[in-house]
């Protein structure tokens, strides 16, 4: 616990508007994927495929729509950004995994990656300066 405090005390020192900005952008992209899935669903189910035979195809439709669009809108205005992060480190994982079990979408698997470690960064780095968790804890 006193490592968080640590990091959200250097995090908050050491914060810069851009990378809140790319905070914000994930969150956006997040959501709007999540709202791409929800319209979609067939589409997911196609993505999800190679990874259906491990069984939970209905679980992993039902948990991957949702965790992206609370989780995207969390991130986006930065309340609870690691939790919101954390739910989605499952899906990405799996996404990248889905290249590999099925047929491989460079595209797809490029951008798996670079979400993941925009996710993995700011599950160390926090929600920054300029988000909801730092003014709720201003505000005490």
């Amino acid at each position: 616990m006193n490592n968080v405090k640590q990091l959200n005390k250097w995090a908050n020192a050491h914060t810069y508007f851009t990378l809140d900005l790319l905070r914000i952008a994930l969150g956006v992209f997040l959501f709007v994927k999540g709202i791409k899935f929800i319209t979609n669903i067939p589409y997911l189910v196609d993505l999800i495929s190679p990874i259906d035979k491990i069984g939970g195809g209905m679980f992993l439709v039902h948990y991957i729509t949702p965790a992206h669009m609370i989780g995207g809108i969390m991130i986006a205005f930065g309340l609870l950004t690691r939790w919101a992060i954390i739910a989605q480190l499952p899906i990405l994982m799996g996404a990248i995994l889905v290249n590999f079990t099925g047929e491989m979408q460079t595209e797809n698997l490029f951008l798996a990656l670079i979400i993941l470690a925009i996710c993995l960064f700011f599950l160390v780095y926090g929600s920054g300066k300029h988000s909801a968790d730092h003014y709720f804890k201003m505000s005490q």
